[in-house]
């Protein structure tokens, strides 16, 4: 079997040197002495080995023998994670957001005419790049999948559309189920007639329609046929709904509503739901919040807290992380699990935050999010602390196979450090004297 050790130099190198070490790696790895922070019942496991065969987990525990012919990392201690949610993205639906014809995140087909086109239909996941710019800028610092979500623009609807999880393997395809998203509060009100009430007006006339109490040929009727299909799916228990929205009077009356219409939901933003956190914890609704909002930036943030996300937490909410628009700084999500913990966050809550709670929120639970037999390997090797901001990702596998540690950033910083890489220079060299 072949032994690689990890190098005690500085993360930097330390990263270099593993990114070409491992480049090569197959799918069959044994990761030797780590503290295995599994997002299970189990826990952390302290010097404890992962052995994974073929893409998958095969066993975690300490002692674990490797299979002639299969290499063995050499991790010294340090943190074994699963790869990392990057939260609700664009990732691969946006490449530069000041040029319209790589955004594919909304639909606003009334645009010219100024009115509401509603079209649940819509599904982002179809315009989804794998060979995005973005994708190993996340991957390396130990993004490994995302949420792809439905935007909303003037002449569309507050119901957004639907997205669903990508891993970050650069492959084209989602796993798992459709997600339907809505937006509710003050972003929505451009919308629905700058009324908050008519965002419920609006909801109720939808559901009417795709339960057959209004007919598609009547003059008021919203959706298509497609679009009734595609509602019917999240009703009496069906498909996760995410509600974007802050204000606790909304998420109070979402919690209602959904209640009444048996819907799942889970909330994306609640700057104030840490007021309604029994209520929320009684409905099961989990709830990704970005701890860093802290102010009240606007009128539906006025109560927001740092200790949100610890809140409700310790009212038995299931509490994620996300941070709006955060495709290109997706990796920044790890600050946001951070801050929580300083804020009163228990940490395996704030790891948990970044890997078990989206993954059971969205239906993949059964492949990613955790580490444990059966599992897909996708698996994060960090220098230190992977929720502080000085750590950073070691090494990442994809299905038990050694990502290339690089990226357009790393590439750039490569040619503006090293004038003998064979790379164009920048700039003309000074003159000397």
């Amino acid at each position: 079997m072949n032994r690689v050790s990890v190098s005690r130099r500085a993360p930097l190198f330390a990263a270099l040197l593993l990114g070409a070490s491992f480049a090569a790696s197959a799918q069959n790895v044994l990761i030797r002495n780590a503290v295995v922070h599994t997002a299970t019942a189990q826990g952390t496991l302290e010097r404890a080995d992962v052995l994974v065969g073929n893409g998958v987990v095969r066993a975690v525990g300490k002692g674990l023998s490797a299979p002639a012919g299969v290499k063995v990392i050499e991790a010294e201690g340090r943190p074994l994670t699963p790869t990392l949610f990057g939260g609700i993205t664009e990732i691969g639906l946006e490449e530069v957001s000041g040029e319209k014809s790589t955004v594919d995140q909304t639909v606003a087909l009334g645009a010219d005419t100024k009115e509401m086109t509603v079209r649940p239909e819509f599904d982002v996941t179809l315009a989804y790049n794998p060979d995005s710019v973005l994708i190993p800028v996340a991957r390396i610092e130990g993004i490994g999948w995302t949420l792809l979500g439905a935007g909303t623009a003037t002449g569309g609807s507050i119901v957004a559309g639907q997205g669903g999880i990508e891993r970050l393997d650069g492959g084209p395809d989602p796993i798992g189920p459709r997600v339907l998203f809505v937006r509710l509060g003050k972003d929505g009100l451009g919308l629905s007639g700058s009324s908050r009430a008519a965002q419920w007006m609006i909801l109720d006339q939808l559901i009417d329609e795709s339960r057959g109490r209004i007919t598609p040929d009547n003059h008021a009727a919203l959706l298509t046929p497609a679009g009734r299909a595609a509602l019917q799916k999240y009703f009496g228990g069906g498909g996760r709904i995410v509600f974007g929205v802050d204000r606790a009077a909304d998420i109070r009356q979402l919690l209602r509503w959904s209640a009444k219409h048996q819907l799942r939901i889970a909330i994306a933003g609640g700057g104030e739901a840490w007021r309604l956190a029994p209520q929320l914890a009684a409905a099961k609704v989990p709830v990704f919040v970005n701890p860093l909002s802290n102010l009240p930036s606007d009128f539906d943030q006025v109560g927001a807290s740092m200790e949100n996300a610890a809140r409700l937490q310790a009212a038995g909410v299931a509490v994620g992380f996300s941070e709006g628009g955060a495709s290109h700084n997706a990796r920044k999500v790890r600050q946001l699990a951070g801050n929580a913990v300083a804020a009163g966050l228990p940490w395996d809550a704030g790891l948990a935050g970044l890997t078990r709670v989206p993954a059971e929120a969205f239906g993949v639970a059964g492949e990613v999010g955790s580490i444990a037999p059966g599992k897909r390997a996708d698996l994060v090797l960090w220098s230190a602390d992977p929720l502080d901001v000085s750590s950073v990702a070691l090494q990442v596998w994809m299905d038990g196979r050694a990502i290339e540690m690089r990226s357009r950033q790393t590439e750039l910083r490569d040619r503006y450090l090293r004038p003998d890489n064979g790379l164009p220079r920048a700039y003309s060299a000074p003159s000397g004297n």
